[in-house]
């Protein structure tokens, strides 16, 4: 009889809103299943408190993946509840459980979820890990890690940043550095004629794109300053800026207003629903992310799907997946990026696509799958 291998991804996922990691699980989810995996989501019943979340809403207004098998049953800040979901997954008796971890704040909850699965001396756990340490520090960061790294089998990166982070914490475990797969579940690229039209965007105009969470790190206010340097320079383009502020909306307004560039701006500063993501890379020109620290980013393979250039800054590990051809770097100030974006027009979205199709045949899912798979038979 053929033994179907049983796979538990926990993390972030519907009827959580998407973005970032909600999407990625679920299209990983859908990796394993065609596969042939036997494969369930446990994912939270509260993720966040509603004091620490930063947005408008956790939850997704989108119907339900019909596909998934979807378990809504974490409550981040009840250790009961974390033994009892332990407890539950100990005698479900999993072969691999693939946990996501991305904040500090959840290692308490992820740790002690594990080490109650670990007592059936069967189920693997390997950690994709998008941070080790986080983008914004807070008291606790250290502890929270060490704890939640212990039961953990083995370990997947998406950037030699995080990678060399992960050092810090663990020795004699294995880990592997994957690039982040592409982002193939929002769609496929439509024409800029039909998004522009979507948008009110005229076909004519050259159109940069800001796209995801609005925060500090994220150095919107640097690319702002950098909207200015062209205003000045006569330059006609236009910012397109699509994503929800977790940071103080007033100060990004203030500066806009100090600025003067309001007219050269083009605001969607909501929260993007993943049925409307198409939408604003096809009718972009390019991408750009003006971080001003960074591990990996979501945005990049989102664009390799988009075939989108990028201009991105020069932290972290955004470089490595920017190679020339595919987009300009920066260096974190607004004169380089202004410098870039112009650039980038001088040379044309044209003279990226070659190598952008080229380049994006490297991040297939069935890399991370194998890698998965791999770590957990060792």
């Amino acid at each position: 009889m053929f033994y179907k291998k049983k796979i538990i991804l926990i993390g972030s996922a519907y009827p959580l809103r998407g973005g970032g990691i909600a999407s990625y699980n679920e299209r990983l989810a859908r990796e394993f299943m065609a596969h042939g995996f036997d494969t369930t989501i446990y994912t939270f019943s509260l993720q966040y408190p509603k004091i620490l979340f930063p947005g408008s809403t956790q939850y997704s207004t989108e119907p339900p993946p019909a596909d998934l098998k979807i378990k809504v049953c974490i409550n981040s800040i009840n250790p009961f509840n974390w033994i009892k979901v332990g407890n539950e997954l100990r005698k479900i008796k999993p072969d691999i459980i693939v946990v996501r971890y991305w904040l500090p704040f959840m290692g308490p909850c992820f740790g002690t979820i594990l080490r109650r699965v670990k007592k059936n001396k069967h189920t693997k756990v390997i950690c994709i890990a998008d941070n080790i340490i986080p983008h914004e520090k807070r008291t606790g960061d250290t502890l929270f890690t060490k704890y939640f790294v212990k039961p953990v089998d083995a370990f997947i990166t998406m950037s030699k940043k995080v990678f060399d982070d992960l050092q810090k914490f663990v020795k004699n475990k294995p880990s592997q550095f994957i690039p982040h797969p592409l982002y193939d579940n929002f769609g496929e690229k439509i024409s800029k004629e039909e998004a522009r039209e979507k948008l009110g965007i005229g076909l004519n105009e050259k159109i940069i794109l800001f796209f995801g969470f609005i925060r500090k790190y994220k150095g919107l206010d640097i690319l702002l300053e950098a909207m200015k340097i062209l205003k000045d320079q006569d330059q006609q383009i236009k910012l397109l800026i699509a994503g929800e502020f977790y940071d103080d909306k007033k100060i990004y307004d203030e500066q806009i207003n100090r600025l003067g560039i309001r007219d050269n701006l083009i605001l969607h500063t909501d929260f993007i629903p993943d049925s409307e993501v198409k939408y604003y890379l096809s009718a972009a020109d390019c991408v750009v992310q003006p971080y001003r620290n960074a591990t990996q980013s979501g945005v990049t393979p989102l664009a390799y799907h988009f075939e989108k250039p990028m201009i991105v800054t020069n932290v972290g590990g955004l470089p490595d997946m920017v190679p020339c051809k595919v987009g300009l770097v920066a260096e974190p100030n607004a004169k380089d990026i202004a410098e870039k974006i112009i650039e980038f027009f001088q040379l044309g979205e044209e003279y990226f696509l070659h190598q952008l199709r080229e380049e994006k045949k490297k991040y297939a899912w069935s890399n991370m799958l194998n890698a998965i798979t791999h770590l957990a038979a060792k």
